[in-house]
C-alpha cells in the first residue's frame, strides 16, 4: 500500500449526538485507505462545533492544537444536577427557596476567572491510577479525581431568565465546561447542568469556517490547512536546509549564529523550525545551558 499523499490540518463541525471519535470515523472516508487521522480535543457527544482533526504526518502534531485556547458557548439549565454534570446523564432536580438572579449571578462567574482549580467530572476522559474515569464511573466505582490548575480569561453573560443560563467561556487548556456548570451550581446553592455546548474557536481556528461532515471528499481535501497551522502558538524560526538535514538526522544544531525569534534570545522552549520556503520542518527545543536547538518532532522533507 502506498503512503498516502494527503497531510494537513481539517477542521469540522462536529454534529450533536455523535462521539469525536465517530467523526473521525466518518471523515476517514474522505481519504485513501491507510490515511492516518486523529482528533485535537474531544468534545462530549451532546456538544457540537469545532474539532480539529489531523491527517497523515499532521497527527504527530496535534498536541501542539490542544494547547490552544479554546471559546464555548454553553446553555446551563440551573436547578437539577446529573450523573455526568450535563443533560445526557441522570437529570435530578434540586428545590430552591430563592432562585438566583442576575445581581446573584454575575458576581459568582466572575469567581470562576484566572487560575482556578477544577475537579473534571466523573464521566470524563481524566486518568485516575492509569484508568479512564469514565470507565470506573460506568463500572458504578467512584472515581477520586484530584483537582487540576486550568485558566478562564473570561466568562461573558449571554442572556439569563432562570432556570436557563447562556454563556460564552474563553478558557485555555484543560478546561471542562461541565465542571464549571456544576461548581457555579453549587456556589449558587441551586446546581446546575450543561444543557447545551458548542466550542466555537481553538486558537485561530474557527467554527464559521468549519466543514460540514456530509461535504465530498473533493471539497475536504481541498480544505487541507498547513502543518505549519498546529504550531501557530509557538515562535518560529528558519533554518537553511543543512541544518534542517541535521535535525532530521536526529543531531543538534549549535546555537551559534541562528536568529532566535526576537525576545527569546535567552530563553529556552519549544519553536516551530521551518524552511527557507516557509515550511515547517521541525519542532526544536532551545537548550540556552548546552546552547544547542535540539530535535522533538521533525517531519520529512519534501
Amino acid at each position: 500500500m502506498k503512503p498516502s499523499p494527503f497531510h494537513g490540518l481539517l477542521v469540522v463541525d462536529k454534529p450533536g449526538g455523535m462521539t469525536s471519535r465517530a467523526v473521525v470515523d466518518r471523515a476517514q472516508g474522505w481519504f485513501p485507505r491507510g490515511t492516518r487521522l486523529g482528533h485535537a480535543g474531544t468534545l462530549d457527544p451532546l456538544a457540537t462545533g469545532l474539532l480539529v482533526l489531523g491527517v497523515g504526518v499532521a497527527t504527530r502534531l496535534l498536541e501542539y492544537v490542544q494547547r490552544m485556547d479554546k471559546t464555548y458557548r454553553a446553555g446551563l439549565l440551573l436547578g437539577a444536577r446529573s450523573n455526568t454534570d450535563d443533560a445526557d446523564g441522570l437529570v435530578e432536580p434540586v428545590e430552591v427557596e430563592q432562585p438566583p438572579d442576575r445581581a446573584a449571578l454575575l458576581p459568582c462567574l466572575q469567581g470562576f476567572t484566572g487560575d482556578i482549580d477544577q475537579i473534571p467530572p466523573a464521566f470524563s476522559a481524566a486518568k485516575v491510577t492509569g484508568r479512564r474515569s469514565y470507565d470506573l464511573a460506568r463500572q458504578g466505582q467512584s472515581a477520586s479525581l484530584a483537582p487540576r490548575r486550568v485558566r478562564i480569561y473570561s466568562i461573558d453573560l449571554l442572556a439569563f431568565e432562570y432556570p436557563r443560563v447562556e454563556l460564552e467561556v474563553r478558557c485555555g487548556k484543560g478546561t471542562y465546561i461541565r465542571s464549571l456548570a456544576r461548581d457555579l451550581g453549587d456556589r449558587l446553592g441551586c446546581g446546575a447542568l450543561v444543557e447545551k455546548l458548542r466550542r466555537v474557536t481553538t486558537g485561530p481556528f474557527t467554527v464559521e469556517t468549519a466543514l460540514d461532515l456530509n461535504v465530498p471528499s473533493a471539497i475536504a481535501r481541498a480544505h487541507l490547512l498547513s502543518l505549519s497551522m498546529a504550531v501557530a502558538g509557538l515562535p518560529s524560526l528558519i533554518l537553511p536546509l543543512s541544518r534542517i538535514d541535521q535535525l532530521r538526522h536526529g543531531q543538534n544544531v549549535p546555537l551559534a549564529g541562528m536568529a532566535l525569534p526576537t525576545g527569546r534570545e535567552d530563553e529556552e522552549g519549544e519553536v516551530a523550525v521551518l524552511d527557507p520556503d516557509g515550511t515547517l520542518a521541525a519542532v526544536g527545543q532551545v537548550d540556552q545551558n548546552q546552547q544547542v536547538l535540539r530535535p522533538v518532532k521533525v517531519l520529512p522533507g519534501k
